[in-house]
């Protein structure tokens, strides 16, 4: 059984991605190293996440997904180091669900790690990661309950840090319960790697931190036109449409490069992300959690630089950012065209000549043409 194991819940939205960026491309170093990331894929410590919060659709996801949860503790009981379970998710467990975790793990010495951000930026980037995922909420009605379903990930159940860490500290003691704050502006992104190395006892140059680490934030008028779009939005509905469509083909690789204006939530939020900040710092200087970082860090700055909110955006800037993106999306059906079309045009000699067609040809004609049914079928472009 493994000795230790850290159970990163994380919040979302504070470098959860970039950690575990760098770790499943670097797994080979680390179970080198001693430290075991359990899991077929990466997307195993999304469905075990989603096990251990009695998610009754989990089966929908994969016909994987639902073993998910054993293949992880088994691998995790034949390991004698270390190991980490990594998922943004978890934080939304109940403590009943948190402490059944745990005990599953046993007997393995169990320690729960947390990042932390502040709670207004947090704030603001968790609505723009719910627009990512198909939401179509206003940024004045996002957030104003804390729901008691651990199903729910974008509301203050998941996003409170101080109402995260009373849940999950009840299934370890307090020494074992880790806030990791993420680096300030000032200090190099790779500081989160190294604080996180720190606390699961791994040495940081054992995985590299260069690459591309996506997740990057949108500006205002393109916030609220992927909002739009989300509204006019037929058939989206799977996990998997959600992902490859609606984030990385609209979201990342389309709107966030615009490069547009940050902004504030309303003067109300503000003020609760204030007050949520307070209580949490309060609680972990009570408790006497382990503290990698600056606290303060967590507070909102006091003093905020002029920015925009969401509600100030016009009809005209959605509608000119709307333009933009028909034209780039006409542009990249274009070019799917075109590529099917010398695609075919080799099939076609290759055929006349008897030669057998590449193998790289066949695949990559096929995916042209899986993209175009997809657009035709009112895919990305066709119902934006």
């Amino acid at each position: 059984m493994a000795r230790r194991v850290f159970v990163h819940i994380g919040l979302p939205k504070t470098g959860t991605t970039y950690l575990q960026t760098i770790m499943w491309a670097h797994r080979p170093e680390m179970r080198a190293a001693g430290m075991l990331l359990p899991g077929r894929e990466r997307r195993d410590h999304l469905w075990a996440s989603c096990v251990v919060r009695d998610d009754p659709g989990v089966g929908k996801r994969s016909p994987k997904a639902p073993a998910s949860w054993d293949v992880l503790q088994e691998e995790i009981a034949a390991w004698d180091g270390d190991a980490i379970v990594s998922h943004e998710f978890l934080a939304s467990a109940s403590a009943e669900q948190a402490q059944r975790m745990v005990a599953q793990l046993a007997p393995a010495e169990v320690h729960v790690v947390a990042t932390a951000r502040d709670f207004l930026g947090l704030f603001t980037s968790s609505w723009q990661e719910s627009l990512k995922t198909g939401y179509t909420q206003p940024i004045e009605d996002y957030g104003r309950e804390e729901s008691d379903n651990p199903l729910k990930i974008w509301d203050w159940r998941c996003l409170d840090l101080g109402l995260v860490l009373e849940r999950w500290s009840t299934a370890v003691p307090d020494e074992r319960v880790h806030v990791i704050t993420t680096p300030g502006s000032d200090q190099p992104r790779s500081a989160l790697w190294d604080r996180f190395c720190g606390v699961v006892g791994l040495d940081p140059a054992t995985c590299s931190t260069e690459g591309n680490f996506p997740n990057e934030s949108m500006g205002v008028v393109e916030a609220e036109l992927l909002r739009r779009v989300n509204e006019r939005l037929v058939g989206f509905t799977s996990a998997r449409d959600r992902g490859v469509w609606i984030r990385t083909f609209l979201a990342d690789e389309r709107l966030v490069p615009r490069k547009g204006e940050r902004f504030w939530p309303p003067a109300d939020h503000v003020a609760d992300s204030r007050r949520r900040a307070e209580r949490a710092i309060t609680l972990i200087e009570q408790r006497g959690f382990d503290v990698v970082g600056d606290l303060d860090t967590l507070r909102p700055p006091a003093e905020l630089p002029p920015r925009r909110e969401p509600s100030s955006v016009t009809d005209a800037e959605v509608a000119d950012a709307g333009a933009d993106l028909v034209a780039q999306l006409l542009g990249d059906v274009r070019q799917l065209r075109q590529d099917n079309a010398a695609l075919t045009r080799q099939l076609r000699r290759a055929q006349a000549t008897a030669i057998p067609v590449p193998r790289g040809v066949r695949s990559a004609l096929g995916r042209v043409w899986r993209r175009l049914r997809r657009l035709r079928r009112g895919g990305p472009g066709a119902t934006a």
